[in-house]
């Protein structure tokens, strides 16, 4: 039977801030919130403790949030200026609410690739709220990725090495949107003025922990600056890897009235699209960010490794296995 287990990485499972309770849901990533009613304003305590919580776990969930929409975006204010997404079904009252009305008739679109929102901007986003109004009895689960884990799990050589590297980034999966008319190419030279590729440090410190994060995505990451497009292709296959790697994930499975918050400068997402023809109604708001600052080089000795986390785990019973003196015959 297994020991309770009240602390992990350093970090306890369970602790309370302002009269709210964080409790880890996911050993890199994800904690649940609870003590909150956000029909109702919350104090400057209850919002700092919120957010030192959304800084240390990444993603935070708050269950049983039957909130208006004039509520989600003021709980939403209370961390900073929300954007408008310049190319998301937004409101036709209020551009910076987002609705997300998908079913057979209306699927969405490239939300099922890997990725932070909107790094095509100069300053991305510092987090994104998302409560579900609307779910599927089955499927339509969103997936996170801790991209500060990612960092950690690369070897010392590799962190050394994109450590100082800037990407290029681009809103390419907008320019799906036009065709080939003309006046859609005067249109996509006008977004191309508003939006110009991004250049953001590969490595990204985190202005809250100071962690080093991986911060390139699929979706958005064109190129490594300054590097051969043989070399940038290779080197962003490998680091868009490191999403896939389920020790540094969490699948949050969505419930009437859930209401998520992700921080966009530590982590990625994926929708995942196997819900139809069921419908799955959400709506969101997005947090103003900053500049991203990156770093010159790693520091091996400061980097929390990957293979630290198993450095607690006891020795298999069966202890190692001794190759045969000689050949062994096989018995059928």
């Amino acid at each position: 039977m297994n020991t309770p287990i009240y602390s992990f990485q350093g970090r306890p499972i369970v602790s309370e801030h302002a009269g709210i309770t964080v409790t880890r849901v996911g050993p890199n990533l994800g904690a649940e919130i609870t003590g909150v009613d956000l029909r109702r304003p919350i104090s400057d305590e209850v919002r700092d403790a919120i957010e030192e919580a959304l800084a240390e776990n990444e993603l935070i969930i708050l269950r049983n949030q039957d909130i208006s929409s004039d509520s989600l975006m003021d709980f939403g204010r209370r961390f900073g200026e929300l954007t408008v997404h310049p190319f998301a079904p937004r409101d036709e009252n209020v551009s910076a609410l987002i609705k997300f009305r998908n079913d057979e008739t209306n699927p969405p679109f490239r939300t099922d690739v890997w990725h932070s929102d909107e790094t095509f901007r100069k300053e991305p986003p510092k987090a994104t709220i998302l409560v579900a109004k609307e779910v599927p009895a089955i499927g339509g689960d969103t997936m996170f990725a801790s991209m500060s884990a990612a960092f950690d799990g690369l070897s010392d050589r590799m962190q050394q090495f994109i450590s100082g590297l800037e990407a290029i980034h681009d809103f390419k999966p907008f320019r799906e949107l036009f065709d080939d008319s003309e006046e859609d190419r005067k249109n996509v030279m006008r977004w191309e003025q508003m939006y110009p590729p991004a250049v953001h440090p590969v490595v990204r410190v985190h202005p809250v922990t100071g962690r080093k994060v991986l911060f390139v995505n699929p979706q958005f990451t064109v190129a490594i600056k300054n590097m051969d497009e043989r070399e940038s292709k290779s080197l962003l296959d490998i680091l868009f890897q490191q999403a896939q790697i389920p020790e540094y994930q969490f699948r949050h499975h969505w419930a009437p009235h859930t209401l998520i918050m992700w921080d966009n400068r530590s982590t990625q997402h994926y929708a995942v699209n196997d819900y139809f023809p069921q419908r799955r109604y959400m709506e969101r708001v997005t947090i103003k960010g900053g500049p991203v600052t990156g770093i010159e080089r790693a520091d091996p000795e400061n980097v929390r490794k990957a293979i630290r986390r198993t450095a607690g785990r006891p020795r298999s019973a069966h202890g190692k296995p001794q190759a045969p003196t000689t050949p062994e015959t096989v018995k059928v």
